[in-house]
């Protein structure tokens, strides 16, 4: 039976959108997933279902909607997925401090920009096939590059940090 992670996007953010990770963990056993566990307060799940990834989204998001009293997208990925995007680690070289590396993850492939990687060095990114990895060495609230990638109508995507990253690989993989 498969693994898998899903992102929720924009919750518990200055105390607003909020859902307790109690309630996540519960919602998730109503679906009938496996096994759910939370990892921190920003919506971050580790579950596993035999269901396809995109019947997982959908179910996600509808039960979340309908529980939450509002809609909170999600992008959903497979353990080998997240495996792949850990591995592929294309800034570890540069990025020396989690907290500053982050993936944004999308539910399709990302644009890619008209820009070089480095053209805010010492800020860089670099896209891969359904996530962007950036590397924001004094932090994202004056983040030039982040700025330089905005979502777009219609997208989905959600970041989080490597620390965190690699925690979600961990507990998928355990």
């Amino acid at each position: 039976m498969p693994t898998y992670v899903a992102l929720l996007r924009g919750i518990n953010l200055a105390g607003k959108r909020r859902v307790a990770m109690a309630d996540l963990r519960a919602w998730l056993a109503e679906l009938g997933y496996e096994n759910a566990r939370t990892l921190l307060q920003s919506g971050n799940a580790v579950f596993r279902s035999a269901k396809r990834p995109a019947t997982v989204q959908r179910e996600l998001e509808a039960h979340l909607a309908e529980r939450s009293g509002f809609s909170i997208d999600c992008v959903v990925l497979t353990a080998d997925e997240l495996r792949a995007v850990v591995e592929a680690d294309p800034l570890g070289s540069v990025a020396d401090n989690g907290s500053r590396y982050h993936v944004s993850f999308l539910r399709v492939a990302p644009v890619r920009p008209d820009f070089a990687a480095d053209s805010f060095a010492p800020e860089l990114f670099h896209v891969g096939k359904r996530e962007i990895y950036f590397w924001t060495p004094d932090g994202v609230m004056n983040s030039k590059v982040l700025a330089a990638f905005p979502v777009r109508k219609g997208e989905v995507a959600t970041m989080r940090n490597w620390n965190t990253v690699t925690k979600l690989l961990a507990m998928a993989e355990e």
